[in-house]
């Protein structure tokens, strides 16, 4: 929901240049409170990790408003990241434990299918409402949309049978929290398709501007990609259920590659659409298909730990997407074509690697 207009924010406060910061600092919590999140998931129970991620969210929503300095908007953007570092672990593995083996794929597209309808309405609903009102009520209404997902929560039934008490013990972590070697192949794809994605959060907002849509349009670009992806996550799941995890994530890598190169040739608003929706469906095939993949993979006591080795993957993608896109962009409208083709390349590697290093893997593996 916010994520549109934080560039603009982020100017405003004297922090042109940090643009390539924003969902950096966000993935970089996240991934640091992976292995907490995951430890904690798998001892003091799903539904607590799920609590504490819609707290934090919730929370740092009002709080951006009230903190109107450059280095405060980066500390909160960082605090905010560790909602993203527990709800989706507490979630995923939830999932998980209550899903046949034989419909994982399956179930895991529908979670995403679902994520990814949130991800649709908040771009769109976002812009307008900072147009119609101000950045100040765009904040506390995406504080108060989290907190509603406390009502789904409390209604849900506990699937860790041996809890443990809450302990700082259970604070400490080690190596083996922060890796799950099972998970490494599908971890690995997903970091190497990620960076696509944080290339996008970080440079389609300006992409959008100098394309010359309104200011209520930026998210045009996010609604249209998320669209495309939940309309093939849920057919995706299940084909990958059938015919193979690898399979299909050599569909979906070879696609992002080839969305980013055409993103770097877009010059009017319809081809802009267009490579959205085909972005979106590469990415629709490609997460609850290294999702379904984790599951396959996981020792069922460490599922958790498994979820959160996959999450860190993730955010690490984001980072160096992020950080790798605003070092290419520079601010500057001609590098556009070099930040979108650069950052590709890593999903076409991620390509190469299942066809010529793991041409056999395959959801048993």
């Amino acid at each position: 929901m916010i994520i549109p207009d934080l560039n603009e924010y982020i100017t405003s406060l004297g922090g042109a240049d940090y643009k390539g910061l924003i969902i950096p600092m966000f993935a970089l919590a996240a991934m640091i409170s992976r292995p907490f999140s995951g430890k904690l998931a798998d001892n003091i129970g799903r539904i607590p990790v799920m609590i504490v991620g819609v707290i934090v969210c919730f929370a740092i929503g009002f709080v951006y408003p009230l903190w109107q300095t450059l280095g405060g908007f980066l500390f909160l953007r960082f605090m905010h990241g560790f909602s993203a570092g527990f709800k989706p672990t507490g979630t995923a593995a939830y999932l998980a434990d209550i899903v046949p083996v034989t419909k994982r794929g399956e179930a895991m597209g529908l979670l995403g299918m679902f994520g990814t309808l949130g991800m649709s309405v908040g771009p769109s609903v976002g812009p307008w409402i900072s147009s119609a009102y101000s950045l100040q009520t765009l904040f506390h209404t995406s504080s108060v949309v989290a907190i509603l997902s406390i009502l789904v929560i409390i209604g849900m039934k506990e699937t860790v049978v041996d809890k443990k008490p809450m302990s700082l013990s259970l604070l400490k972590v080690g190596t083996k929290d922060f890796f799950e070697p099972r998970v490494f192949t599908p971890s690995l794809i997903m970091i190497l398709t990620v960076i696509s994605f944080g290339a996008i959060l970080t440079v389609i907002p300006d992409f959008s501007d100098h394309l010359g849509l309104k200011r209520e349009s930026r998210g045009l670009f996010f609604t249209v990609f998320t669209v495309a992806s939940v309309a093939v996550r849920f057919a995706a799941g299940k084909a990958s259920d059938k015919y193979g995890r690898a399979n299909i994530l050599k569909v979906s890598t070879l696609s992002i590659a080839i969305a980013m190169f055409l993103i770097g040739n877009v010059t009017t608003v319809n081809e802009f659409i267009g490579v959205a929706v085909i972005f979106g469906l590469a990415v629709g095939m490609n997460s609850p298909t290294i999702f379904a993949w984790t599951v396959d993979l996981a020792d069922p006591r460490y599922r958790g730990r498994a979820m959160a080795t996959m999450f860190i993957a993730l955010e690490i993608g984001i980072i160096i997407g992020g950080l790798l896109s605003g070092f290419l962009y520079n601010n500057n409208p001609e590098n556009f074509f070099i930040t979108f083709s650069g950052c590709g390349i890593f999903a076409f590697i991620a390509f190469l690697y299942l066809i010529l290093i793991h041409p056999k893997y395959d959801t048993k593996n």
